[in-house]
């Protein structure tokens, strides 16, 4: 933790707990089946296979933790444009890790071993080291809380309500059923809190259910993009199709009781803090009908990206055709043959495009600026015949593997985004930067090689890191090559009944108007209504500018714990299901501090809130998005940086470990 932190968190100690000798992953699977391959089978799988979570999973069902030798750890070098296959195990290292391996998976085969095993506090450190290099021990309880066979795995809670204050009925309203209040519902009812979700939709899983355009997909690596406590270990795709992840969801809902308690069709309105007794008040409607509820405390899950963001373009009302925003795909509308308009060139775009482009008569795609794009190759493809297999067959393979990918997030790609103040040389930030951009730059000079007109307009005119880099395997530009393609940059100045008119005066005859075009991310928790300690209004309090410390917590609003909070947006390093359970954890630990001493709620203090921005600001200010002549999403109308976290993860980690009751006034 750095000083400045340390100062603002205090050194409280992480919360330890006895080692549990249950699993607490949804997934978790009693025995696998048997390997019945051949040597040669044998040999093709490792051949096919990421050796360090392989040797990982060896290592942990055979109880054979020589297999982690320090000589063959993987060094992990800082990346460019594309990962190090293995972690950038050398040759030799990779020779003698298969060898290792095959011996090992022959050992399971043979011995019939079919059962992962818990794993000693010693074990688990060994892997630690062994998947870090022997990094920082601090990382240790950072991967062991995803670690689900470690004795102090995952953020489960060590108390609970009726342990603390016997008799007690502590209520919670968690607003959204996306994954941020699937985890915290599920966090809550393991504590004993009794729990009532909100969802104003039919389902739970929140931007998965909600988006069903063509193309829909992750840009995260599969594995790591699950819950600590639900770690699936049979991903068929390397980024999974929007279906598939709902699928996920589901099946975590179901498989955790999470749709119990869940209220659907309903919008709520406002929420209340009743002075008098301690409590908020939830106003919602279903169906036009009115309700209100009382609980101890109110968890605010709505998302940072759900509210469409649809240009307001002059004669919209006069178009004759069809318009829809990507997150409310209207699928009775048939595309064949039809002329097409996309408007925005970011990540829903960038999905949607390939997959309509050779349906359509027409396509014209209205560019506000070019994405930055990191190459992915395998971006479409599925999981490796090895991967499937060895979920199959080697017990908790899948979830070593999630661990290690979960890991390479962590740090992910810091360097590319960081300031060097010595640097000097115009259009980039640093010696590091510079090079990633000019890679990135001639690989579109490849993709665009006899086409200069294009060229000259997909080529960035910001700093690479400034705004969200896609996944790039080639088909985006492909699309944009396609002759029924137009690639307009000037932009929209009017609707007309047959179509737009651009900022040139060019008609562009349509039947149908695409809006790929964002949300309204920096404008938080709108449009709840919020009324604090003295009937304080949130957002006028904010006005425009949010902040909560940790992303959690205002001044004036106790026991208001807003998930996914300001700030807690992450884009090179990282992960959204990281950020949640940590911030759950401190969550949870104030909870506990509450039932435990009698109190009926922590405030936050006006000087804590302030010591964390000037912390927070000045770290956004040394990254790529956050340089003045910069303009993106990740800053809010003022140009404040509103959306992400600019420090290393372990930050974030360490702060939520334990709540400093120093940085609160009671409330008895």
């Amino acid at each position: 933790m750095s000083e400045a932190l340390a100062q603002i968190t205090g050194t409280a100690a992480a919360s330890g707990g006895n080692p549990d000798t249950t699993v607490d992953d949804l997934y978790h699977r009693e025995s696998y089946a048997p390997i019945e391959a051949d040597d040669a089978a044998l040999e093709r799988i490792v051949a096919g296979a990421e050796l360090p979570p392989l040797l990982v999973a060896l290592a942990s069902v055979t109880g054979d933790f020589s297999l982690l030798r320090e000589d063959l750890r993987p060094p992990q070098p800082l990346m460019d444009t594309v990962g190090f296959p293995h972690g950038g195990m050398s040759p030799e290292q990779i020779a003698t890790a298969r060898e290792l391996a095959l011996t090992a998976l022959k050992r399971v085969r043979d011995e019939s071993l079919t059962t992962a095993r818990l794993l000693s506090e010693e074990e688990a450190h060994l892997v630690t080291d062994f998947v870090t290099n022997g990094a920082d021990p601090a990382f240790r309880p950072l991967l062991e809380h995803d670690m689900a066979l470690a004795p102090h795995a995952n953020g489960r809670p060590r108390w609970n309500v009726q342990d603390l204050a016997p008799g007690t009925t502590y209520r919670a309203a968690v607003i959204g059923a996306g994954v941020a209040g699937m985890a915290t519902a599920y966090r809550l009812r393991q504590a004993g809190i009794e729990v009532t979700m909100f969802e104003k939709g039919h389902d739970i899983g929140g931007t998965w259910w909600k988006n069903t355009y063509p193309g829909v997909r992750l840009d995260t690596p599969n594995f790591a993009y699950s819950f600590s406590f639900a770690q699936r270990d049979n991903w068929p795709a390397q980024f999974s199709p929007g279906a598939e992840i709902h699928d996920y969801t589901t099946a975590v809902g179901q498989r955790g009781g999470l749709y119990d308690g869940v209220v659907f069709g309903a919008e709520v309105g406002t929420l209340t803090w009743v002075e008098a007794d301690g409590q908020w008040e939830v106003a919602y409607a279903v169906d036009g009908e009115a309700h209100s509820e009382r609980f101890e405390a109110v968890f605010t899950a709505v998302g940072q990206l759900d509210r469409p963001k649809i240009p307001q373009t002059p004669g919209l009302e006069s178009f004759k055709g069809v318009h829809m925003h990507s997150a409310q795909w209207d699928h009775s509308v048939d595309l064949t043959g039809k002329r097409v308009a996309v408007v925005g060139t970011g990540a829903s775009a960038y999905q949607i495009v390939p997959a309509i482009v050779d349906q359509v008569q027409s396509l014209t795609v209205f560019q506000r600026s070019s994405p930055w794009m990191l190459p992915t190759p395998f971006y479409y493809e599925d999981m490796p015949e090895s991967v499937g297999y060895l979920a199959e067959h080697l017990p908790h393979f899948g979830q070593w593997l999630r661990l290690w990918q979960h890991w390479l997030g962590v740090e992910g790609r810091q360097h590319h985004t960081a300031v060097d103040p010595e640097w000097t040389k115009e259009g980039s930030i640093s010696e590091v930067h510079d090079r990633v951009q000019e890679q990135l730059r001639a690989r579109l000079r490849e993709q665009y090689a006899g086409r200069p007109d294009l060229l000259a307009k997909v080529t960035p005119d910001y700093i690479m890191g400034g705004k969200r880099m896609l996944r790039d395997n080639g088909v985006w530009a492909a699309s944009l090559q396609k002759p029924q393609t137009t690639l307009v940059t000037s932009g929209m100045d009017h609707f007309v009944p047959e179509g737009l008119v651009d900022a040139e005066g060019v008609l562009h005859e349509l039947d149908v108007v695409l809006y790929a075009t964002g949300f309204e991310a920096s404008e938080f928790l709108e449009p709840l209504r919020i009324k604090g300690r003295g009937g304080q209004d949130l957002h006028e309090r904010w006005g425009g500018d949010a902040k909560a410390y940790l992303g959690l917590h205002v001044p004036g609003f106790p026991n208001l714990f807003i998930v996914s909070g300001p700030n807690t947006g992450h884009v090179v390093n990282g992960s959204l299901f990281s950020m949640i359970e940590y911030a759950l954890t401190y969550s949870l630990d104030e909870i506990r501090l509450n039932l435990e001493h009698g109190y009926t709620a922590l405030d936050l203090r006006e000087d804590t809130l302030e010591r964390f921005y000037e912390v927070l600001d000045a770290a956004n200010a040394t990254k790529a998005w956050g340089q003045p002549e910069v303009h993106t999403w990740y800053k809010n109308r003022f140009g404040r940086v509103s959306q992400i976290w600019p420090l290393p993860v372990l930050e974030y980690w360490n702060m939520t470990r334990a709540v400093n009751p120093e940085d609160y006034e009671v409330i008895r």
